[in-house]
């Protein structure tokens, strides 16, 4: 594959991760060349994605377009490219798990409740546009909305973090001891035993 600073012919992966429908392969490449790092993905061609518009218009569906816009709610704030391919990828594997074809509502929700866990500014200036703010107690409501509103992952449930970001745990996790040099000595308890 050719580098896309360079056009250097050979490139390495560095490091390969499945996406989070799990649909797709994300390559992380390096150029032999110049040294630079891009990413790349790999999926099987599946069946073609269909967008229903709100005027009842059906297209079909482009990443491209949903990255660049993606991007502009992105300008000057510190959320990775390949944060918005990966987000990118997982609509659209999510799409396909419900057959292919998707109301234009549903991807962006899909958007801002991903921006939302990359970054609470960059879903506020998505909803902006998005869901067409007439004054600003629109504005002001989806703020409040993105403040109050804990964001764990799609299969995650929520955590409580401690209230002192400071506090630290001192004792050995349960389970272990301490060996004779200061190191942990696991201790396996309610598992059952191994040939």
């Amino acid at each position: 594959m050719r580098c896309p600073f360079c056009q250097f012919e050979s490139t390495k992966v560095v490091d390969s991760r499945l996406t989070d429908p799990g649909d797709a392969v994300r390559r992380r490449r390096q150029c032999e060349g110049c040294g630079s790092r891009f990413t790349t993905f790999e999926r099987t061609e599946g069946p073609m994605l269909v967008v229903r518009k709100r005027d009842g218009r059906r297209e079909r569906f482009d990443r491209d377009k949903l990255v660049s816009g993606m991007l502009e709610s992105t300008n000057k704030r510190p959320v990775e490219v390949s944060e918005l391919e990966a987000l990118a990828e997982s609509i659209m594997g999510e799409a396909r798990q419900l057959g292919g074809e998707v109301d234009s509502s549903w991807i962006g929700e899909r958007v801002l409740r991903g921006l939302a866990r990359l970054d609470r500014v960059s879903a506020l200036l998505f909803a902006c546009i998005y869901r067409s703010f007439s004054d600003l107690s629109d504005f002001e409501a989806e703020l409040t909305r993105l403040k109050g509103e804990s964001l764990p992952g799609e299969d995650q449930l929520a955590i409580s973090v401690p209230s002192d970001p400071e506090a630290s745990i001192e004792r050995p996790p349960t389970g272990a001891l301490r060996g004779a040099e200061g190191e942990f000595e696991s201790v396996r308890r309610g598992h059952a035993g191994h040939p």
